[in-house]
């Protein structure tokens, strides 16, 4: 099995096809004016980093993957893009009045990324953390069948669990978290759902046979048409002290 965390790059076009967009609304509560110097750390495709973009006057996007990197540079030309990762930022200290990771956090949710984020990080900087994820309080329009199976592939991976974000957070100079969501669709075809399914790591990271078997088990159970996903785009930041 690939390493779950570098899977991504096999299915770079896919994810920037298919992943959901985030409104950007989502950005209203935080704390960041916009001459604000931020950095999208983990960025992939660019999904959050197009938003920032239009919102702060410099944009820095971080990207280990090279496919992932390639794409965010030919689709947010604005931003300035690096190679790095969360434990080794190619940045100098406070540097950044805000850092964001979208969709990213829970792959380097540990005190050495926690302290080169401090690093970075201006006194008084903002550190977000962004990522969509179902709304429960709407009704899916994808099949009960397909969900569970979903859910049963997801179930026989270990790797997608991370320690609890605040405990994380806790142990670096950051105030208190707070938390905001702002419910949205996530519109896809069955081929953009079934492309989609390439892009999540514990699809993505199987070898090749099983996973275009679980590929194909998945289509069986997918009708033709398109589904609006009920979505939530979450963000939950802190103050660095």
């Amino acid at each position: 099995m690939a390493e779950p965390s570098r899977s991504f790059d096999g299915a770079a076009e896919e994810y920037e096809r298919t992943r959901p967009d985030y409104p950007p609304r989502l950005l209203d509560d935080l704390p960041l004016a916009a001459d604000a110097e931020v950095l999208d750390l983990g960025a992939g495709t660019g999904k959050l980093t197009r938003v920032l973009a239009e919102r702060y006057r410099r944009v820095i996007a971080v990207e280990p993957l090279d496919k992932m990197r390639a794409i965010l540079e030919r689709v947010v030309p604005a931003a300035e893009s690096m190679a790095g990762s969360a434990e080794a930022i190619p940045l100098a200290a406070a540097s950044v009045d805000g850092i964001f990771a979208g969709q990213a956090f829970h792959w380097f949710a540990n005190d050495e990324a926690v302290a080169e984020i401090a690093r970075v990080l201006r006194r008084g900087g903002v550190l977000a953390l962004v990522w969509n994820g179902p709304d429960e309080d709407r009704r899916s329009p994808l099949p009960e069948a397909y969900i569970a199976y979903l859910d049963e592939l997801r179930s026989v991976t270990a790797f997608h669990d991370a320690p609890p974000w605040q405990d994380v957070l806790a142990r670096g100079p950051f105030g208190d978290v707070q938390q905001t969501a702002v419910p949205h669709d996530h519109v896809l075809d069955r081929a953009g759902l079934l492309d989609n399914a390439r892009t999540v790591s514990w699809i993505a990271s199987r070898p090749d046979e099983e996973r275009e078997a679980a590929l194909v088990r998945l289509a069986a159970l997918l009708p033709e048409g398109t589904y609006a996903i009920p979505n939530r785009a979450n963000v939950m930041w802190t103050v660095r002290g």
